[in-house]
């Protein structure tokens, strides 16, 4: 049958899920899982469908990573341990030898870090219905099936969001 997913698809679920996550490990076994319960549960499925039904698999993984993560801050405050923080990835602080001008390079990697930032800071739906939309080019339709919510409900997260994004990134555009 050939490779079940192209690998852009599982690199930008990857980014998705570190967006929610804001952990590199966290957002990797997310996917992992994702994966899994995906191919389990809809491999079966016409190939066209995978895509849609792949990111809605990855989107109730998430919702309970917060579920859980929640759970667990709350007993971790109660018993007054502090809760791990995720070390930086390594990878990120390789140069990129794709461009000879470091200054192109700097400023870029700047505006990356404070578009990521922009964008783990909106809510977790809005943060959803952008990434699905603009990021992966799904419908309407198809984003509405993989949030479980009405078109109406991504209209609003997703206009909310752009909006947030704008307000948040305006000085840095070149």
């Amino acid at each position: 049958r050939g490779v079940l997913f192209p690998y852009e698809i599982e690199r930008r679920a990857f980014k998705m899920a570190k967006f929610a996550t804001g952990h590199r490990d966290e957002a990797l076994d997310l996917v992992q899982e994702t994966m899994l319960q995906f191919v389990r549960r809809y491999s079966i499925r016409p190939r066209q469908e995978w895509k849609v039904l792949f990111y809605r698999v990855l989107r109730s993984r998430i919702t309970d990573w917060y579920r859980r993560t929640f759970v667990r801050r709350k007993i971790l405050a109660w018993l007054g341990r502090p809760e791990e923080e995720d070390p930086e990835d390594p990878l990120q602080s390789l140069p990129d030898t794709g461009n000879p001008d470091p200054s192109h390079h700097v400023l870029r990697q700047e505006q990356r870090g404070v578009l990521e930032k922009a964008i783990r800071a909106l809510p977790l739906r809005q943060q959803q219905a952008f990434l699905l939309r603009a990021w992966e080019g799904m419908d309407l339709k198809q984003t509405a099936f993989i949030m479980k919510c009405s078109e109406g409900s991504v209209k609003t997260h997703y206009s909310r969001a752009v909006h947030t994004l704008r307000g948040l990134l305006e000085g840095i555009r070149s």
